[in-house]
Order: structure tokens, then sequence, then C-alpha cells
């Protein structure tokens, strides 16, 4: 897909309709049956990665966030303050009225109960849903096209910046990609952590009968934007996506999960 026809931020702003979204993606456990486990496979990963102890600190900075809970339903139980972002204005109010507990705000309890269970039922989703609520602190405006994503916002580099089917969505070309993880890095500590979660070969997703696009690159691209921008890859896990020519809401051949550490 060239970059004139490419699904830009004003796109976005005008014709998501972050409900739609939501509840064709994340309305169950599983997500959305065409899409493959990978909702599971990137959950697992995160549990996994916090657990460990290799990524810690006590603020962490979600970048894209969309609509989506699911990541950080992992990451509150690692992170005392946890600031969510996104271009789209619906995004950031459909996560302000689940804070708030709006009557009618997205239920996450399918999910949320599926990550209790993954981390083996330490917490009740009740404990955990109220655990996230305390720790969001704030949901800004984020372009990552900017030198300064959060502008006019300034924030202190943070310990653990986290990223989940962003990047690709956003970014044009593969020069804005580049520059994209340049200018998100400016939010991490030296020696902080940077998790990617992204679809790989990729051109489209669907909400609804809408199309938004995605930028095609492979795992060598990635990885290749990643070492330029001055990170070391900690950890890298690929899960392949469903038969493409089945999935009529994407076409993503795989999944990948990625950790790297900004050097100091």
């Amino acid at each position: 897909m060239d970059g004139s026809s490419f699904t830009e931020g004003e796109v976005y702003q005008e014709f998501f309709n972050s409900r739609v979204y939501l509840e064709t993606y994340y309305s169950s456990a599983v997500g959305c049956p065409e899409e493959g486990n990978h909702l599971c496979f990137e959950l697992t990963n995160l549990f996994n990665i916090f657990s460990s102890g290799s990524v810690k600190g006590q603020k962490l900075i979600d970048i894209g966030t969309g609509p989506c809970l699911h990541q950080l339903l992992v990451a509150c139980e690692w992170f005392e303050e946890i600031i969510v972002t996104d271009y789209t204005d619906s995004n950031r109010l459909e996560i302000e009225k689940w804070i708030r507990n709006d009557p009618d705000c997205f239920d996450w309890s399918a999910i949320g109960k599926f990550i209790c269970e993954i981390e083996g039922n330490r917490v009740s989703w009740t404990e955990k849903q109220e655990k996230l609520r305390q720790r969001l602190k704030r949901a800004l405006k984020c372009d990552v096209t900017s030198c300064n994503p959060l502008h006019p916002v300034c924030v202190e580099p943070v310990d653990c910046l986290m990223t989940s089917l962003c990047l690709e969505a956003a970014c044009k070309d593969k020069e804005t990609y580049h520059n994209a993880i340049k200018n998100i890095s400016t939010l991490l500590k030296p020696g902080g952590s940077l998790i990617i979660t992204a679809a790989l070969n990729d051109t489209f997703y669907m909400v609804g009968s809408r199309k938004f696009s995605c930028l095609y690159f492979d795992k060598e691209f990635l990885i290749k934007v990643l070492n330029e921008n001055n990170y070391i890859i900690q950890k890298v896990d690929i899960m392949p996506g469903p038969d493409r020519a089945t999935n009529t809401h994407s076409d993503f051949e795989s999944i990948i999960f990625l950790v790297a550490q900004k050097q100091f």
C-alpha cells in the first residue's frame, strides 16, 4: 500500500469506531477467533517477562494504547504508575470511561479473568481492575511522528515503554517507522525496556466495514531499526498467524513479541 492511500491520524480521528474495535477483537478471552490465538501469546509473554524480573521499574508509558487495557491489566502488577497514550480522542475517552467505571464502559472481565488465570490467580479480577484504576494516572494525546510524541506535555523519561499493534498502523513508510522509534525513545530512560508487540508482513485490519492500513515489514527490519536506535535485543518470540485466505479481519503473517533495552 503506497503512502498516499495510507490511513493516517486524521482518518482515525474521523472514522475509527473504538467500541466496534473492542467488540470485534476483545470481547472474549480468545480475542477474535479468525485472528488466531495471538492475544494469549501476547499476554503470556508479558506475564513471563515481568515475572522474570528482567523488566522492572516504577513508571510505564504505553504508546498507542487505543481503547485497550489488556496489556495494562498485566503491567499493573509490576508498575506503580502507568500513562496511556493515543492519537485518537475516542480511544482515550473509552479508557477514561473505564477508569471512572461509567455504566456504559467496555466490559474487560472475560480477558481480565483469563489474565488472572495466567498469573496463577494470585489476585482476583475485582482486585486487579481496582489496582489498574488506581495506577492509570493519565491518558495523553500522542503522535509518534512528532519529536515530542506527547506535545505539549513533557514527562520525565520512564522505566518501561510498551506498544502493541500501534506503530505499524501509525507509520506510512519505513522511514516514518524508524523516526517513530527514535521519537518514542526520548520517553525512555537509558537502561529502560521497550516492549513491542507487532504484526509482521501485514497490510490492513478491519474495524466493522472500514479498512485501516498497516506498514508491511519483517522481523529483520524491526531488529535493524532498534539496533540503529541504540537498543540491545533481549527477547524475540514469534507466533505464526492464521491462514491469510480465511482471515477477513487482517492479513498479518505472524505476531512478534520483542523486548529491547535502551543502551546507556
